[in-house]
Order: structure tokens, then sequence, then C-alpha cells
């Protein structure tokens, strides 16, 4: 019984590790977008005639 109970401990533990770096990853890569984006807009705000 002890040993089906740290089976299920290790592998919640190593898909808490694995979906916690994808987080991580797509939060990084969506903020360096947003950055860019936003300095594009920036960049381009002489540009616009209203």
């Amino acid at each position: 019984m002890e040993e089906k109970v740290y089976k299920t401990m290790n592998g919640a533990g190593a898909m808490s590790i694995a979906v916690g770096v994808v987080t991580l990853v797509t939060g990084i890569v969506c903020g360096i977008l947003m950055i860019i984006g936003g300095a594009k807009l920036l960049a381009g705000k002489s540009k616009i005639l209203f």
C-alpha cells in the first residue's frame, strides 16, 4: 500500500514540475512579445494622423 502511494506522489510531483516549467516559459515568451509589440506601437506613434 505504501509503495503505491509513493509512486502516485512521485508522478504527481513530476507532473507539477513539468507544468511549472511550461508555465514559466510561456509567461516569459508572452512578456517578451508584449514588450516588442509595445515598443513597435510607441515607435510608430508619430506616423499616426488624426
